[in-house]
């Protein structure tokens, strides 16, 4: 898709600062355990960056949770609400 991240179909919300912060880690502890840079666990917390599968897959694992119910994606108009109102 050209015009990068904006452009996505559907962001996701996630709980990933919250099981961090549950867990008492740093940013900088996470990234270890996951073997990916701080930055990384950064961009993840605040949504500039979706995780890959295999790295969504870590996630769940390493929280004992599914991915569903850490990643959810966020509530988007569908296209039928925007071009035809909210009547039903």
């Amino acid at each position: 898709m050209a015009g990068g991240e904006s452009a996505r179909a559907e962001a996701l919300n996630n709980q990933l600062r919250t099981l961090r912060q549950a867990r008492g880690w740093s940013q900088g502890a996470l990234a270890d355990e996951l073997d990916v840079s701080r930055q990384t666990v950064n961009a993840l917390e605040t949504g500039r960056y979706d995780p890959s599968l295999p790295l969504a897959f870590r996630i769940a694992r390493l929280f004992d949770q599914t991915i569903e119910a850490i990643f959810q994606p966020e509530e988007q108009p569908s296209l039928d609400a925007k071009t035809h109102g909210a009547t039903r």
